[in-house]
């Protein structure tokens, strides 16, 4: 790959051990996928943030570089563990605990925005057309190449720590101008709804490759499209999807019908009922709170019901009013963290999750070991408030 005399200088370790590092990451990474120069990026957003993910080793190895290193463009986090407004009610391990805020100051000290959302799309405004960005979450990656417009690959943890500390990445894969899906899926569900959304995404993540197409469906509502690009994003390497209105006749075609939705269905969800409702993988936005609020007027919940959106979604909620109708019902509203890997959610206290997310019920039946209750959001509040 070849590097200019700034960057030799950098992987050669004349500006420091941090640099050569995350440079030692980004040619790694581009030799491994042939790209041929490394690219100016205008945004880094980083996973590796929850302690449960990252362990010992990613504490230590951030405490280490944070001493000296610093972010050279914009950065944003994913969701921790824990919402320290609410963390004493949760009765945590104290060492989990100590070990999350460790990785938190190390990420602050580096300059990184401490958004702590998988949704940073919904919190800032996204830069013009085709820039170049690297985001990690995978949610995030997807929706940035195929309704943001933006250019990013599937970055890994690493990879995209490298290139906010270089503010570089390399130029590969979908990164490139010309990127032609080789696989069309073909729609074949009526009025889908946000949790069809999901399972098509899942769907797509398994029989795709780094881009699908999708025809036989209008573009859908930011809440179906968010559910799309969390599925996509949990089940497979696609990080970019269009809707077409005409079919490639070179792409190979593949249905997505109640067949293949049902068997999607049928992998992750594990049990008719759950203890807990949590909405918010992805983190809900301020359109998404404000329906829900719609949606709970007069009702309540009759289990406890964990509600994740980003903070600054909840102060601008909070301001608007669209909280008061939902912790009215009983809804416990969460920033910070995420459904997806927290230990606010585990075997020993909760036996089943009742959720709308696809991506959730996924982590939380393969690395919680929590049972599962898939349902849409209309019937979650149809049958679990009064």
């Amino acid at each position: 790959m070849e590097l200019t005399k700034e960057e030799q200088a950098a992987l050669n370790g004349e500006m420091g051990e941090s640099l050569k590092t995350a440079y030692r990451i980004l040619v790694a990474t581009g030799e491994a996928t042939n790209a041929e120069k490394l690219v100016p990026i205008q945004w880094a957003h980083l996973s590796g943030v929850n302690y449960n993910t990252i362990g010992d080793s990613g504490e230590e190895f951030l405490s280490m570089l944070s001493k000296d290193a610093k972010v050279k463009v914009k950065t944003t986090l994913n969701p921790m563990g824990f919402d320290i407004d609410n963390v004493s009610k949760y009765n945590l391990d104290q060492n989990f605990i100590e070990k999350q805020q460790s990785i938190r100051d190390s990420y602050i000290r580096m300059g990184v925005d401490p958004t702590f959302s998988c949704t940073p799309y919904e919190i800032y405004d996204l830069p013009e057309k085709n820039t170049q960005v690297s985001f990690a979450e995978s949610n995030a990656a997807i929706y940035a190449n195929s309704l943001g417009n933006l250019k990013t690959n599937k970055e890994s943890a690493f990879s995209a720590l490298a290139s906010a500390l270089t503010g570089k990445s390399p130029y590969s894969d979908l990164r490139k101008e010309n990127t032609e899906s080789s696989t069309t899926i073909r729609m074949k569900l009526e009025n889908p709804n946000e949790m069809d959304f999901g399972l098509l995404g899942f769907f797509a993540g398994k029989v795709a490759d780094t881009s699908v197409s999708i025809s036989g469906v209008a573009k859908p509502d930011k809440r179906s499209c968010k559910s799309l690009c969390a599925g996509m994003g949990t089940s497979g390497t696609c990080a970019k999807f269009d809707f077409v209105d005409e079919e490639n006749n070179d792409s190979e075609k593949v249905d997505f019908g109640k067949e293949e939705m049902n068997n999607i269905f049928d992998e992750l969800n594990s049990t008719e009922s759950g203890d807990v409702i949590t909405l918010g993988s992805p983190q809900l936005g301020l359109d998404e709170l404000s329906d829900l609020s719609s949606m709970l007027k007069g009702r309540a919940f009759t289990k406890n019901c964990m509600i994740f959106c980003p903070r600054p979604i909840q102060n601008q909620a909070r301001k608007l009013g669209y909280t008061n109708e939902i912790e009215k019902a009983g809804g416990e509203i969460l920033s910070d963290c995420c459904t997806c890997l927290t230990p606010l959610i585990n075997k020993d206290e909760t036996d089943a999750v009742t959720t709308n997310s696809v991506k959730a019920a996924y982590y939380l039946k393969n690395s919680t070991g929590v049972d599962v209750n898939l349902k849409s959001l209309s019937k979650i509040v149809e049958e679990d408030t009064k």
